[in-house]
């Protein structure tokens, strides 16, 4: 399949631009601590941000982890509760139910490589030994010095590996996804999709896609071969992580040629499929930290104007700014908590809103920018001009990037500029 031949089913998808919210964090809820409130509605905390979701131009909720779990979200703990810091059953419900009556999809984040220590699982597998009806479940080295060892997500001891080689596990994911879906979501991020054996997810997706057809499942895969986990797992997306490091290390490092290259690469990937594209998201630093506030809004308008289903990371769109650290917290500063209430775009000092929504208008008036390609016009370290056209060569928007003095950007169609940076 190429990127001009999207099923039917996923029509809806060459429309998606997605706000990536990290719930947990987002609605205040303690990460590392016991809480105490006795009953906590934390998730309707996002139930006034679905209007600034639409204000901004976008038309999906992308949620981190929201099922029960011991800490960060994902160490799963149930696969089929709500995680009780966020609240309760009605309380999801109630989101679900607002996101679709402003035209909201959600997507929900599938954390299927690992669960948690904590879940029953795991101590039943251990419990019942080598020869139990589950053991097969779990990854287990039975002869490990001082007892039975899990394997492990890089090395965190909390994160106990599943194996994708025994069918009750395709089993319990494809039930896990077609319940949830059952439930009214639109699709699914999968968690460290790069870590699991692409015919693990060719076994349960054919099987989920039964009952929901048009369900958008995109793989979070930070290297290897975009084209070829695409086709031999069957999700229709994975995470463009090479387009996401270009564009803030060639803004920082005033290499336009990084960024170039990277846009070649990423035309060959829209040859097989549509690429899910981000300047930021829940694992990486800030953009407005890693190029400044003024820089991070031509990565904006890379976004805007090149193929991919792009989203916006809760905070970005304001100028947020957060190190992610290598410690334990050390994705804290980019995980925080949302204000009371959205932004108001009328305030004095929202001139980094103002550019995403106006970005996010001039994509959703060329619809064609889902799957175009681009082609360097002229090409410097600190001067970039690219033309983006249409798969069908119809259409075309000219863009330059000029980061000599203070970082600006300009837009055009044919001669007339349609965006252009203050």
């Amino acid at each position: 399949m190429t990127s001009n031949d999207v099923p039917s089913a996923h029509a809806w998808v060459e429309h998606a631009i997605w706000w990536h919210v990290y719930p947990l964090g987002a609605v205040g809820a303690p990460i590392r601590e016991p809480d105490t409130d006795p009953e906590p509605h934390r998730l309707r905390r996002l139930l006034p941000w679905l209007d600034h979701v639409v204000a901004l131009g976008a038309n999906g909720l992308l949620l981190g982890p929201v099922f029960a779990s011991s800490t960060h979200g994902y160490d799963t703990t149930d696969y089929f509760r709500l995680d009780p810091r966020l609240g309760t059953e009605d309380d999801l419900d109630a989101l679900l139910a607002a996101a679709r009556e402003r035209g909201v999809r959600v997507l929900m984040d599938g954390v299927f490589h690992h669960v948690g220590a904590a879940h029953p699982l795991v101590a039943q597998v251990l419990a019942e030994g080598r020869d139990g009806p589950r053991a097969s479940w779990l990854a287990v080295d039975w002869d490990a010095p001082g007892g039975p060892r899990t394997a492990d997500f890089e090395g965190h001891r909390a994160l106990v590996k599943l194996n994708h080689h025994e069918p009750a596990v395709a089993d319990l994911v494809a039930e896990v996804m077609t319940h949830w879906l059952d439930r009214g979501i639109d699709g699914w991020r999968l968690d460290a999709a790069y870590a699991v054996p692409p015919a693990f997810w060719a076994r349960v997706l054919p099987r989920v896609r039964e009952r929901h057809p048009g369900a958008w499942v995109v793989g979070e895969v930070i290297h290897g071969d975009y084209a070829a986990i695409v086709r031999e797992s069957g999700m229709d997306s994975v995470t463009q992580y090479p387009l996401w490091k270009a564009m803030w290390s060639g803004l920082r490092d005033r290499n336009f040629f990084e960024l170039d290259w990277a846009l070649q690469g990423h035309a060959e990937l829209l040859d097989a499929f549509v690429p899910q594209t981000f300047v930021g998201n829940h694992d990486v630093t800030r953009i407005a930290t890693q190029v400044g506030p003024d820089a991070a809004v031509l990565a904006l308008v890379v976004l805007m104007t090149v193929g991919g289903v792009p989203s916006v990371y809760y905070g970005d769109e304001v100028g947020a700014t957060g190190l992610k650290e290598e410690r334990e917290g050390g994705d804290d500063a980019v995980r925080p908590a949302l204000p009371d209430a959205p932004p108001d775009p009328s305030a004095p000092g929202q001139d980094v809103l103002h550019a995403h929504q106006a970005l996010i208008a001039l994509r959703r008036q060329h619809p064609w920018l889902v799957t175009a390609r681009t082609t360097a016009d002229e090409l410097a370290n600190e001067r970039y001009r690219y033309t983006t056209t249409s798969a069908d060569g119809a259409h075309r928007l000219q863009v330059e990037l000029d980061v000599t003095d203070r970082p600006r950007a300009v837009v055009r169609d044919g001669g007339t500029v349609v965006w252009a940076s203050g």
